[in-house]
Parts: structure tokens; sequence; C-alpha cells
């Protein structure tokens, strides 16, 4: 009996032991909870990612909500954005309130914008225009009634072979003849019976060149880039006589550049040269 008595007196030792053993340690876990305490970070920033809000990232850097929403200027309601900065450090910023957001939608000034008083110009060029078409460059391209009858009487030929390169177009000053491609040294004939007027490179933009005089009437042809001259001033010329060789004086490669003109103004050569 005496032996069961102390088994159990032990028993009851060991199990008083045992439970507050148990009452120490569960009474110390909540106390090393409560120990943890994040740093509150005094410098460098953060960049704003989709899902942050103003309270996760005050609270995952150790800070008070509010006191950083003070700190970078940020009011009510408090709204992030995506990569905004939020700083930690004292650094001045510029203001990143959400009130601006609705600054930046500012279409009233492009709606404003003066398109509406332009729409009233747009007839103004419109109107110099039409005088611009009026005056066509037909009348140019065909002379008077004498002059045409003066041109079509002269037996015309084609002053050398080759490929038709550029046309007339008196319109715009650029061609007052036209322009045959060949080759260096190729024979230039006279396009029609005539007295040479000139002879040289004194007219401008046409290197060595030719001035034939036609009949009695204001008619003249001009050859002009020629390599080399091959009559002189005051010269009789038949038709299809060789007056030039080809070439590309004041020009940029080798052809013939040949102008009828009928008193100073010229005329389109293919309506007076024969047809090929």
């Amino acid at each position: 009996m005496l032996g069961l008595k102390i088994s159990i007196g032990g028993l009851l030792l060991l199990f008083s032991a045992f439970w507050l053993s148990a009452c120490t340690t569960t009474s110390r876990a909540p106390t090393s909870a409560k120990v943890r305490v994040i740093p509150k970070v005094m410098h460098g920033q953060y960049v704003v990612r989709r899902g942050d809000t103003l309270y996760s990232i005050a609270r995952r850097h150790g800070w008070d909500w509010k006191a950083l929403a003070a700190h970078n200027r940020i009011g009510s309601p408090y709204r992030l954005k995506v990569g905004q900065i939020i700083r930690f450090d004292n650094r001045p910023l510029p203001r990143q309130t959400p009130a601006s957001a609705p600054r930046r939608s500012t279409p009233p000034p492009r709606q404003t914008a003066s398109k509406p008083p332009a729409t009233p110009s747009k007839p103004k060029p419109s109107v110099s225009r039409q005088p611009a078409k009026t005056t066509n460059p037909p009348p140019r391209q065909t002379p008077p009634a004498a002059g045409s009858a003066a041109l079509s009487a002269i037996q015309w030929r084609w002053p050398t072979d080759g490929t038709l390169i550029a046309r007339f177009a008196a319109n715009n000053g650029l061609n007052k003849g036209i322009d045959i491609a060949g080759k260096a040294g190729q024979p230039v004939k006279a396009a029609a019976d005539g007295l040479v007027t000139y002879a040289g490179n004194g007219l401008y933009g046409n290197g060595e060149a030719l001035v034939i005089k036609h009949g009695t009437s204001l008619v003249v042809s001009v050859y002009g880039h020629n390599r080399r001259l091959l009559v002189k001033e005051g010269q009789q010329v038949k038709a299809g006589q060789v007056i030039a060789e080809m070439g590309a004086s004041g020009t940029d490669r080798v052809k013939l550049h040949f102008e009828i003109r009928y008193q100073s103004q010229a005329v389109d050569p293919l309506l007076y040269l024969p047809k090929r």
C-alpha cells in the first residue's frame, strides 16, 4: 500500500510539473509576436505598381499611411497611379495629387482652336487659283494667225535623229523647245533654208548655239548644246545641211535643244515638224 501511495504521489508531481511547463510555454508565445516592429524607411523612393495602395506601401515601409500621404503631398481620396513615385526622404518633389489628373485632360483648348475661322480663309486661295486657271497656256503655244500661216509655209525638217526626251512647255517656261538625245559628234542639220544670224556661246543656258532666220518673216530656229559649230554668222544654209556637231555644252548630257520662234515668241516645234 505504501509503495502504491508513493507511486500515485509521484504521478501527481509529474502531472503538476507538466501542467506548469505547458502554461509557461503558451503564455510566452503572444509576447514574442508583439515584439516585431518594422523600421521606418527614411531614404530612397518607391515606384507604385499595379495593386498597390497607400496603406500597403506605408505598412511595408514602417510608415503611418496618413503621414506618408502628407509627406508626398497626396490628398483625398488618396488614389495612386501605376508608375507614381513615393518618396521616403525629404527631397522636394512635384505635386502628384490625383486632383491634378482631371487638369491633364484639357481638351477645351483643342476644341477652341482656330479651326472654324480657318474655313472661311480657304476660299481665299481658291479665288487666287481661279484667275490662274483662266490664264491658260494654250494661247502661248498657238502663234497669231499671221505667224501660224508663216510657220506653216516653211518646209520644216527634223534637225537631227534621236529620241525625244523633253517636250515644249511654255506654260511654266521650263522648256521653250524640244530636246533630242543622241551621240557626241552626231550631225545637226538646218531645219529649213535660212540665214545664220548668231553663232556662239552667248545664249544663256544653250552652250554653243546657232540661230537661223528663215525667209523674210520673223521666224527663227535655235540649235543649242553643240560640241562644234560648222557655220558662221551671215552664212546662208539649206534645209538638211550639216551646221554643227551634237554635244553637251551648257548641259549635263549629250543632246540637241531645238526651238522655233515667231516674233521672239517660242512655239511648239512639234506642231510644224513632220511626224515620224
